[in-house]
């Protein structure tokens, strides 16, 4: 039986692990998608989830008590050691996630690891819309390169004017001489 042992061990001590925590939810804040092993993932849900509830209810507190929202961000400061993940999640993330009651997170199993066979998935947040964010990514990728492309093509055009007016310059030139040689 395994009565009162929540949580997992992961191979760590738990300064190791906290350690691992902490830097895995300032990753996921940063990122907003992380991949890493099964059982790291599910053990951040724990971690992350309570976070995000500090943020949502400091962000309803801003208004009403100052005070109450400085509150909980020190206690999130207490385990996330990133300032920037710290802005993010209290001025981003908190506004993203709204009225959502919990179940801030998804997990998706990903397969096996080559190297070692682990269990690997992949932890992001469920309001964040990666597949539109990708294909506006695409587009902008794609009219920056056509507009390189239209560019370096009006360059090409000028060159091959240039070059052909050179090359009618060095062909008058050379009748030129022609015709001088042959007159002589």
């Amino acid at each position: 039986m395994n009565h009162r042992k929540k949580g997992r061990k992961l191979g760590r001590t738990a300064s190791h692990r906290d350690a691992l925590m902490s830097n895995l939810s300032a990753s996921l804040i940063l990122h907003k998608r992380i991949s890493t092993t099964e059982a790291k993932a599910k053990e951040l849900r724990t971690v992350i989830e309570p976070l995000v509830s500090k943020a949502r209810k400091a962000a309803k507190l801003q208004d009403s008590s100052p005070e109450g929202s400085i509150h909980l961000r020190r206690e999130a400061r207490k385990f996330l050691c990133n300032k920037e993940a710290l802005n993010i999640l209290f001025n981003e993330i908190s506004l993203k996630v709204g009225d959502r009651p919990g179940g801030y997170t998804r997990v998706l199993k990903t397969g096996n690891r080559y190297g070692d066979g682990a269990k690997t998935a992949i932890i992001e947040f469920v309001d964040y819309n990666y597949v539109q964010q990708k294909e506006e990514k695409i587009k902008e990728k794609e009219a920056a390169e056509n507009k390189d492309n239209s560019d370096k093509k009006k360059e090409t055009k000028k060159k091959a004017k240039a070059e052909s007016k050179v090359e009618a310059k060095s062909e008058k030139k050379s009748e030129k001489k022609k015709s001088a040689k042959s007159q002589a």
